[in-house]
């Protein structure tokens, strides 16, 4: 009455877990999106660096090249060099910024429980945090 079927059912199929493709665990996936957050944030502090050379973000900038190199597997970040600033620059913007990639990158240092990378980030938040708070109050 019926044919018998001669193949495996696609579920069976999508259950056996033989793809085509490789997959990362939760931890690879964290190691990946904070190398990324961190890079950013390295991106910022060079272009501050920029504007505005001091022993402070140079240390800044060493630590997190530390960090992304050691999340990527010895992979170097790129750089940005130091006098290639923008024509205009904002400084108190790109503060904000650096604040904002600090805050993401520490909530993804504290999920996946690297201490190093989490206590880097929060000093960079409080560093751009008092960098910003005079400059906003005097606004206002």
């Amino acid at each position: 009455m019926y044919e018998p079927i001669r193949s495996k059912s696609v579920h069976s199929t999508m259950a056996d877990g033989t793809t085509d493709f490789p997959h990362r665990s939760r931890g690879e996936e964290l190691d990946i999106q904070l190398a990324g957050h961190l890079a950013a944030l390295l991106t910022v502090t060079d272009e501050l660096r920029a504007l505005a050379p001091g022993a402070d973000l140079d240390t800044a900038a060493d630590r997190l090249a530390e960090q992304v190199t050691r999340l990527r597997g010895g992979q170097a970040p790129a750089r940005l060099p130091v006098a290639a600033a923008r024509p205009e620059p904002c400084p108190a913007a790109l503060h904000r910024r650096a604040h904002t990639l600090a805050a993401r990158a520490l909530v993804v240092a504290a999920s996946r429980a690297d201490t190093a990378a989490a206590i880097l980030t929060a000093e960079r938040m409080d560093a751009h945090a008092a960098t910003l708070e005079p400059r906003e109050l005097a606004s206002r």
